[in-house]
């Protein structure tokens, strides 16, 4: 079980979870084809690559917003759907040919939550913006 199912409170549902693009998986890929050449040096950070990836957590609930991430420690983000202003996407050129970008929840005050190298970021706007609070 995940953090976002371990956190829910009473009566709180994950509507999405948003997953990674491709993308973010080019470093470690660096990584692992440059660990032939380096007799295996490079598998190391390869290898910690894949577990910053795989700790990460991304999604919705009907009362919050989730981003969690960390190895041996962690960091957590969170927004209530209640107190979010604006979602914003932001996609480079190279994002919008290949389908990626970072949607950017925005909410009262200074507090901010990116979701950073997201996978179709105009549907995780989409899902965010049409959940309904219980």
């Amino acid at each position: 079980m995940g953090y976002i199912e371990e956190s829910l409170s009473n009566g709180e549902q994950v509507r999405a979870r948003f997953k990674l693009h491709w993308f973010a998986r080019v470093p470690m890929i660096i990584w692992l084809l440059l660990a032939i050449p380096t007799l295996g040096i490079t598998l190391i950070l390869a290898i910690w690559e894949w577990l910053k990836l795989r700790s990460i957590e991304q999604g919705v609930t009907n009362k919050r917003v989730i981003f969690k991430k960390g190895i041996i420690s962690r960091k957590s983000e969170e927004m209530k759907i209640t107190s979010i202003e604006t979602v914003e996407i932001v996609q480079g050129v190279i994002g919008r040919m290949f389908g990626f970008g970072d949607v950017k929840v925005t909410g009262r005050g200074v507090s901010d939550v990116v979701f950073k190298n997201i996978d179709d970021p105009m549907d995780v706007k989409r899902q965010i913006e049409s959940v309904e609070t219980d």
